[in-house]
């Protein structure tokens, strides 16, 4: 995900998670009664084959979360039951998730490893990291904790969180419509949602009596938006049916617009008198720190984010080194294209004010746009054969976030599609208003969230066991998405365009300061403003960009850590391939290396890079 930029992540339908649906960014899920796990969704690894163990866990997993099997196109067979429900929901399916968890964190250590894999160790490895990590989140008193993604939240609803958000956009374009019979299960979930709604509406209740309230400017954002998801409920809900022209749909729709009306607009006009109240009672201080067991959240969140032991003030410390360092690689460009006064950052602002690089307003801009992606699109897919050695063709739709979704959201997000192939990558982009993109950072934007980036990524994933496909890490899918753009730099993309390689560089620079921003925020007890106008004095950022930016690092503290840390690492892996292989490193061969070792904490990708060398080698 990348906030223009990035949701989700993963992701991510696919915010920014990379190969998983909208539903795995929800708590245990919502119904109030779940539909009978099959028995291979049982937790006994006892005695099974290592990759039959692995699909075992998966299932066990997927078993608390139906929707995101939904999303990877496994809810078939033994399972198909689970497309009509969101599993069991509230307090009781929260706690029934973690203590599956914690029974395959167990079995999972004591599962015999001799003679295993290496791809079967990676398994092994990457389910304990991330339920572990989970467990370790759930015991917070309070929060929502994504397993195996990216979206972890400390408020359950707010401006960029909660099924107000997540459900319009599952059922418009997750919750399959393609034949007569998909209609039953669409209907049977949607019965669920207002449960979902009313199990969110009493946590939030809960982390306030325990003093948790978010900060005033998220509450007024989530407000504006739930009234407008109030006000387009009937269209959310029933208007996938009535596009669908599937035998049946219409008589769908007409119900679907009653239980929108009779059920889910009043339970989030519950939600929504739940936030005015919270309101009056908010404050304004933006970070972790300001909230009941704050510091220890931040600690696990962005251990979370980054699968390092890094402190924030080493994070901190970090993106301040690397901002200084990419600011010495703009000037002399900037320098070249006549930009000589002032600092990079102010030199960048005056940039990016230049007509020649703004689209138009409106929708011959959004126009524009469009078209645009779609030439980069084309052009770094020729592209692929020159960085790897093993291809894929993802199926990739580039789609207009839903405008009641706009104004919380990033500047785009990314991620694959389904397992199965059913339900296509997708990159979603922020049209709220043209200006939040240029001529000169919409390519590298492009690269990001699609190829060789996030869907690229996303795809490989997809072609890996079941769990590795469900299980994904920020710092990975990021850091991945960030390499993704330094790739495009590397083939070429900038050659004949140097204002387009500033974009990219700014880009990075954008992801240092994220690790200076979050930091601040959540540590030291920086000002909402004061971290906008780090964005905007030290790098030059769009003011427009960075008021939704620091908002998210807000609601989702450590997630923004990421993206930096995990590009880093894989470029530092990269020096430590060439230093110790000389003549035999191939560019084509680390790429594939990497991407084939799947989405991982970054020890383990380390790990994959070990194993190239050796066999590089030999």
């Amino acid at each position: 995900m990348r906030e223009s930029t990035t949701q989700i992540t993963r992701r991510q339908t696919l915010s920014g998670m990379a190969s998983v649906s909208t539903l795995a960014m929800l708590p245990a899920c919502a119904a109030t009664s779940a539909a009978p796990a099959p028995a291979s969704a049982s937790t006994s690894l006892a005695g099974l084959a290592p990759d039959a163990a692995l699909d075992r866990v998966a299932y066990a997993m997927l078993a608390h979360e139906p929707g995101r099997a939904t999303g990877l196109g496994v809810d078939v067979g033994e399972y198909a039951a689970w497309r009509s429900t969101f599993g069991t929901g509230g307090e009781e399916g929260r706690e029934a998730y973690a203590a599956t968890l914690k029974e395959l964190v167990r079995e999972v250590k004591a599962y015999p490893k001799a003679g295993l894999t290496s791809d079967q160790q990676i398994g092994f490895e990457v389910v304990e990291t991330a339920f572990t990590s989970a467990l370790e989140g759930m015991a917070q008193p309070y929060g929502d904790v994504a397993v195996g993604s990216w979206r972890n939240a400390p408020y359950v609803v707010i401006q960029n969180v909660g099924g107000y958000i997540d459900m319009p956009r599952f059922f418009g374009s997750g919750q399959p419509l393609k034949t007569p019979e998909d209609i039953g299960p669409y209907m049977a979930r949607l019965a669920e949602v207002p449960a979902l709604l009313d199990g969110e509406l009493e946590r939030i209740r809960k982390a306030r009596g325990q003093g948790v309230v978010p900060p005033a400017f998220l509450i007024d954002k989530a407000i504006a938006q739930m009234e407008a998801s109030i006000a387009a409920a009937g269209e959310s809900y029933a208007g996938p049916l009535s596009e669908s022209g599937i035998a049946g749909a219409d008589t769908a729709a007409a119900q679907a617009t009653r239980i929108a009306a009779s059920g889910i607009v009043p339970a989030l006009e519950r939600q929504l008198a739940e936030l005015k109240v919270q309101r009056a009672a908010a404050k304004d201080n933006a970070g972790m720190w300001a909230q009941p067991g704050g510091e220890q959240y931040y600690d696990w969140a962005i251990r979370a984010s980054t699968t390092t032991k890094m402190t924030p003030d080493e994070i901190h410390q970090q993106g301040l080194d690397e901002l200084k360092s990419l600011h010495a690689r703009m000037d002399p460009i900037l320098r070249e294209i006549g930009y000589t006064q002032g600092s990079v950052g102010e030199r960048m602002r005056a940039l990016s004010a230049d007509p020649r690089y703004q689209f138009a307003e409106g929708d011959p801009g959004r126009k524009e746009i469009f078209a645009f992606i779609e030439d980069r699109l084309k052009w770094i897919k020729s592209q692929m054969p020159r960085a790897f050695n093993t291809l894929v063709d993802p199926p990739l739709e580039v789609r207009r976030l839903p405008l009641t979704e706009e104004p919380g959201a990033p500047g785009a997000y990314g991620g694959a599609g389904s397992k199965d192939g059913s339900i296509p990558g997708r990159f979603w982009i922020n049209l709220r208003t043209t200006d939040l993109h240029r001529k000169y950072d919409l390519a590298d934007l492009t690269f990001h969230e699609s190829i060789p980036g996030h869907v690229w990524e996303g795809e490989f994933s997809n072609r890996l066991p079941l769990i590795r496909s469900i299980l994904a890490f920020n710092a990975f899918s990021e850091g991945w998405a960030l390499y993704g753009e330094q790739l495009a730099d590397e083939l070429g993309a900038y050659d004949e365009f140097k204002v387009g390689r500033l974009g990219y560089l700014q880009s990075l620079a954008f992801r240092a300061c994220r690790l200076v921003v979050d930091t601040g925020l959540h540590h030291k007890r920086w000002s909402r403003e004061q971290g906008r106008q780090f964005f905007v004095q030290e790098n030059g950022s769009k003011v427009e960009e960075v008021a939704s930016e620091v908002d998210r690092y807000c609601s989702w503290p450590g997630q923004a850590c990421g993206y930096k840390i995990g590009h880093s690492e894989i470029v530092r892996q990269r020096a430590r391939a060439q230093s110790e292989l000389g003549g035999k490193y191939d560019f084509k061969a680390f790429n594939t290396a990497v991407v084939l070792g799947g989405n991982a904490p970054l020890s383990v990708m380390a790990n994959t890079v070990s194993r190239y060398i050796a066999g590089a080698r030999t």
